[in-house]
């Protein structure tokens, strides 16, 4: 585990509670971590492997429609992919800090309203967060600074969405080796389109009850930096840290994304 002193030259926390003390060790915890568009369970790797190794469980989701899954696109929704993280969720042997990367924060947003009794914490890492009555569309639409939309490929029965192959990696981890540029390219698959559109029904009692985090990444040009500043503020989210990266930053800095859960976890 990271120190204060370590973590201050790595990410800029921006009004959160961090004191100058070496935070003591923490209890073991159950991390629930959810991809985005265009992933798979696959990116996790390294970091499910360091949260493991600090003495954490973790259950990596595969939302279906993605890697292996064979989920017809038209059978896809945000409450499909929400059910799946709530029987990952309900295995537990202890309540959760439920991680969403990118459109996984649609996700765990809607399974907070659903289970907030099982969620120690949410935690948003470049990702969409909505307010009630919005879907990814109505996010993604109002962010003139994300260099995605105009890269999108729509199938002929508008089920997926491809995105242009040559500019998949610089989209998403332009900053990362040719290594894992080449992982990304292997296990890339068309999008599902129908959840995007989704909207999500939140309440106060529900949703609102639950500890929010925010990891911005700084050099995002899927969900700008400016967008990922406005969805804070709409929710009110007191505890944002930065990290210095694409919008994959568990590939392109695995190991400060785990520190930075576990401090989270603490």
């Amino acid at each position: 585990m990271i120190s204060i002193l370590v973590a201050v030259t790595l990410i800029t926390t921006a009004v959160s509670c961090v004191n100058n003390e070496k935070p003591s060790a923490a209890a073991p915890q159950t991390f629930v971590l959810v991809h985005g568009a265009w992933q798979a369970p696959y990116v996790w790797d390294s970091v499910q492997a360091d949260l493991v190794k600090n003495g954490n469980k973790v259950i990596v989701v595969k939302l279906p429609g993605h890697g292996s899954d064979t989920t017809a696109p038209h059978r896809l929704s945000l409450d499909v992919y929400g059910n799946e993280v709530i029987n990952a969720i309900v295995q537990a042997d202890s309540n959760v800090i439920l991680v969403g990367h990118s459109m996984g924060g649609m996700v765990i947003t809607d399974v907070a309203e659903k289970i907030p009794n099982k969620i120690k914490k949410l935690v948003y890492i470049g990702a969409f967060l909505p307010a009630t009555g919005q879907a990814l569309t109505d996010l993604a639409f109002s962010d003139p600074g994300s260099q995605l939309g105009p890269l999108l490929v729509p199938s002929a029965d508008q089920l997926t969405l491809d995105v242009k192959r040559d500019s998949l990696t610089y989209l998403f981890i332009n900053d990362g080796s040719q290594a894992t540029k080449d992982l990304v390219l292997a296990n890339y698959r068309a999008e599902p389109a129908i959840p995007f559109t989704n909207k999500v029904t939140l309440t106060n009692d529900a949703f609102g009850s639950v500890d929010k985090i925010y990891i911005k990444t700084l050099k995002d040009i899927v969900i700008s930096p400016a967008l990922q500043d406005r969805m804070i503020a709409a929710a009110g989210i007191k505890t944002i840290y930065t990290v210095n990266t694409s919008h994959s930053p568990f590939l392109a800095a695995p190991h400060t994304v785990s520190d930075l859960l576990i401090r989270v976890a603490q």
